[in-house]
C-alpha cells in the first residue's frame, strides 16, 4: 500500500482515498491456499521488522469450510516455520480438533485445543459478583445462589442474566426480587437469539430428534431410546430416516 489518506469536513463528511500498487504475482494465484500463505508471510514479515506480533481471533470455527481451514492451517504452518509473530485464538464448538486434523493431519500438533466449560462454584459467583463490584454494587447471597442455579454456570447465560438482572435492579445492591423478576427477560433473550440462531440451522429431522430428545428429561440420553420415542430403530434415526409427521 502505497499511501491512504482520510479526511473529515466541518460537516461530519468522510472521505477516504487509496495508492494501492499491485504486488503481482503475489497471494494473487486464484487459490486460498497459497493466498493465504503468501498473505499471512507478508504479514509476519512487516510484524517482524516492526518488532510487533499479530494474532487473529475467529469465533465459530466449525462453521468454516474443509476447504477454508486447511488454508488457514496451512498458512498458520508456514509463518511457525519461518518463526514469524503470528498466531490464532479459535474457539467453536467440541468438534473443531477433530475437523482440524481432518483437514490436515498435521494440525494437532500445531494446536492446543483447551476445553471451556460450564464454571463452577465460587468461579460462578466471581463472574456474577466480579462486574458489578467494579461499579460499586453487590448481589446478595440469595440473589447470585439463584442467578447461579439459574444459569447452570454457563458463561453466556450467565453474562445474559447479570446484564437482565443489572437493568431491573435500583441502588446499590441486586436482590433475590431482581433476579426473580430478571428471569424472563433473560428467557426471552436466550429464545429470541441464543436458541433462535441454532434452532434455524437445524432441518425438520433434526428439530424431530431434538424434540424427542428434549421429552425423555434433561439428563443424557440414550440414542436407542431417542430412536423408540420417534416409533424408529436406531439405524434409521442414524441415517435421517425420521418420518416429519412425528416430529
Amino acid at each position: 500500500m502505497k499511501s491512504f489518506s482520510l479526511t473529515v469536513d466541518p460537516s461530519g463528511k468522510v472521505t477516504a482515498g487509496l495508492d494501492v500498487g499491485t504486488a503481482s504475482g503475489y497471494a494473487d494465484h486464484g487459490n486460498l491456499t497459497l493466498d493465504m500463505t503468501d498473505a499471512f508471510v507478508a504479514i509476519g514479515e512487516a510484524a517482524q521488522s516492526e518488532g510487533k506480533g499479530v494474532v487473529f481471533l475467529l469465533d465459530e470455527v466449525q462453521f468454516l469450510e474443509k476447504g477454508q481451514l486447511e488454508a488457514l492451517i496451512m498458512a498458520l504452518h508456514k509463518v511457525v516455520q519461518r518463526r514469524l509473530p503470528i498466531t490464532m485464538v479459535g474457539a467453536g464448538l467440541p468438534q473443531i480438533a477433530a475437523l482440524a486434523g481432518d483437514a490436515r493431519s498435521y494440525a494437532e500438533p500445531l494446536f492446543k485445543f483447551p476445553k471451556i466449560g460450564y464454571l463452577e462454584g465460587a468461579d460462578a459467583r466471581r463472574a456474577f459478583d466480579g462486574p458489578v463490584n467494579s461499579e460499586g454494587v453487590t448481589f446478595d447471597v440469595g440473589a447470585i445462589d439463584l442467578a447461579v442455579g439459574i444459569t447452570g454456570g454457563y458463561p453466556y447465560f450467565i453474562q445474559e442474566l447479570g446484564n437482565a438482572a443489572w437493568a431491573v435492579a435500583e441502588g446499590d445492591q441486586i436482590v433475590l426480587q431482581d433476579v426473580q423478576d430478571a428471569e424472563a427477560i433473560y428467557e426471552s433473550k436466550l429464545n429470541s437469539s441464543f436458541f433462535r440462531v441454532r434452532l434455524d440451522r437445524t432441518t425438520e429431522l433434526q428439530r424431530a430428534y431434538l424434540r424427542a430428545m428434549a421429552g425423555l428429561g434433561s439428563a443424557p440420553q440414550k440414542a436407542a431410546d431417542v430412536a423408540t420415542l420417534l416409533g424408529r430403530t436406531s439405524a434409521q434415526v442414524a441415517s435421517g430416516q425420521v418420518a416429519s409427521g412425528q416430529a
